[in-house]
């Protein structure tokens, strides 16, 4: 190419970078169930900006922005509207829950703001990277947008007008909906939550009957009492089981049969669908078999009279996608003997999957991972799932920097991410118990722990298990107590200061972890595996869009040098 085209290019890109023309908003979500807000955007990585459309059912003030849990403290909030005298746009940030103060580096542009027939319409732009300290960086990982708007141009406290969902803004893959899809549900029947902080129910029932295969595209909770309705798993039976019963899960012999995820919901979260290539296949090969839908009841108050009939509804077609999808559970097995401290402010424990052992249970396939949910309880802070190749990291499949535990629904990675026979995944948990006195182990209840990931994935194969625990006679040698009974006490009584807590943690990580992998006829694998260093992917130095501007310029002018020259 020669320098007079090279000018010429450069010309142009000075151009399209201060261009007024708005430019496509392929992208759509709306943000509240009830549909009244609605969100546009597009964005343009090389050019670094990112379009917004807010369109909002109220001719009072309209408010959005990004929040690192979901709530106001620490959020990125753009507010406008229009008033008597014309409108209004200002860039603003959270400190707690209070009204937001006004940035003193405006990093929004508003491009326009209108407002009839009782609707609200504010597009706007900003930098995908940002170098105001009180704005948010947007990147290719989730990211929790909130929003809230009133009925007047008072800016007041918007009481129940607000809401929050976490959305993959770059990497957001659009999906299709096909006309003949019809929906069928699984839901508890009138059941009585029990007074226990804590219950698991399950129940054993049968699907609708298909002739031929049909895909799920869509997955909804039907959550009768939020404040609950802590979890639901749905699980796929093999034959052997053929009666529909009810029962405390956990707790009868043989009933962990039915082990082969089909669905899983965690507080906070909304609906799900997935992608145009992929569904959860049900009929033909399939059919006539039983599934167990499990319901973790969170009763703290232990009120009694409760009547639940929460569940899934599950839209489904006959126009079969490509693949069929699966969900794969890794992480950490939940088994006793598991411990994280007292007074820790940041504890890590590691569940590691290796993929080199499937074939030891079943002809394996690559995975194509194109979703995410992770799973921890109260004390759960940070989620990471590193993924190695080679001995090494390539990348990090999934990660929430800000887990909070009331909003854990499944997230869509948008775009799929290749996990090749050989890799390994390792999913890191981040615990905070500065504010507990006593040991929290792994278990079932909301006060004890996990440390999860389920994967959604094609195609589909019958695992239902890829998971590690310290090899536990290991950890009790390395810290002196051999004996169980011993090792227990002396966790119960121990002193735990910040030097012990990292002590044991060291060792948690240095010592032999069992991997277990398993799938739903009942084959599983044990080997030994060691957990390996995870590293944070460092994200690229922030330049603003006056930087921006300036860098072409300086194409621009060198350009022009060169020619002269010649």
């Amino acid at each position: 190419m020669g320098l007079l085209s090279v000018l010429l290019l450069v010309l142009v890109s000075v151009q399209l970078c201060w261009a007024q023309d708005d430019p496509l908003l392929p992208f759509s979500e709306h943000l509240d169930p009830e549909h009244k807000v609605r969100l546009k955007w597009g964005f343009d990585e090389v050019r670094d900006t990112i379009l917004f459309q807010l369109t909002v059912n109220t001719s009072g003030w309209v408010g959005f922005g990004f929040s690192p849990k979901g709530g106001m403290d620490k959020a990125d909030i753009v507010i406008g509207g229009v008033g008597q005298n014309g409108s209004y746009f200002t860039d603003q940030h959270a400190v707690g829950n209070s009204m937001p103060v006004i940035d003193k580096q405006q990093d929004y542009k508003l491009l326009s703001l209108t407002q009839s027939d009782g609707q609200t319409v504010m597009k706007f732009q900003r930098s995908i990277k940002s170098c105001d300290e009180y704005d948010l960086p947007i990147t290719t990982l989730p990211i929790k947008l909130i929003y809230a708007y009133g009925l007047t141009d008072d800016i007041t406290y918007h009481g129940t007008r607000r809401g929050t969902k976490e959305v993959n803004l770059l990497r957001y893959m659009p999906r299709i909906t096909p006309p003949d899809s019809k929906y069928f549900d699984m839901i508890m029947v009138n059941f009585t939550v029990p007074t226990n902080q804590t219950h698991y129910h399950c129940k054993i029932m049968r699907t609708p009957v298909f002739n031929q295969k049909h895909h799920i595209l869509r997955i909804e909770p039907l959550i009768q009492n939020l404040d609950l309705v802590h979890h639901l798993l749905l699980y796929r039976c093999p034959p052997g089981v053929t009666e529909v019963y009810e029962y405390k899960c956990y707790t009868v012999v043989n009933n962990d049969e039915c082990m082969e995820i089909v669905s899983v919901w965690g507080v906070g979260g909304g609906a799900f669908e997935f992608p145009t290539v992929a569904g959860l296949p049900i009929g033909g090969n399939v059919d006539n078999v039983l599934y167990r839908l499990e319901v973790h009841y969170n009763n703290p108050n232990k009120i009694p009279g409760r009547v639940d009939n929460s569940g899934l509804r599950f839209y489904y077609t006959s126009e079969l996608r490509q693949h069929d999808a699966a969900i794969l559970g890794t992480g950490l097995v939940l088994a006793p003997g598991y411990a994280i401290p007292p007074k820790a402010k940041d504890f890590l424990t590691y569940g590691l999957c290796d993929t080199a052992l499937i074939p030891q249970v079943l002809s394996p396939q690559d995975l194509q991972v194109f979703s995410v949910m992770l799973h921890t309880h109260l004390a759960g802070r940070k989620v990471r799932v590193g993924h190695f190749r080679g001995g090494k990291q390539i990348d990090l499949l999934a990660v929430d920097e800000n887990y909070n535990f009331e909003y854990q629904g499944v997230t869509n990675l948008g775009k799929t991410k290749t996990v090749k026979l050989g890799d390994k995944l390792l999913v890191e948990c981040t615990y905070n118990t500065a504010a507990r006195t006593k040991l929290t182990w792994g278990g079932l209840s909301t006060t004890d722990e996990m440390c999860l990931a389920f994967l959604f994935y094609y195609p589909a194969m019958s695992l239902t298990g890829c998971m590690s625990f310290p090899n536990l006679t290991a950890l009790r040698t390395e810290m002196g107590k051999p004996d169980s009974n011993n090792w227990l006490s002396m966790m119960s009584t121990k002193t735990w200061t910040d030097t012990s807590i990292n002590q044991y943690q060291q060792t948690l990580k240095r010592i032999d972890q069992l991997v277990i992998v398993s799938d739903s006829h009942k084959n599983i694998s044990r080997n030994i595996g060691k957990i390996p260093d995870l590293k944070v992917v460092p994200s690229a130095p922030c330049m603003s869009g006056c930087d921006s501007e300036r860098l072409v310029w300086i194409v621009l002018l060198v350009s022009l040098a060169v020619l002269w020259a010649y």
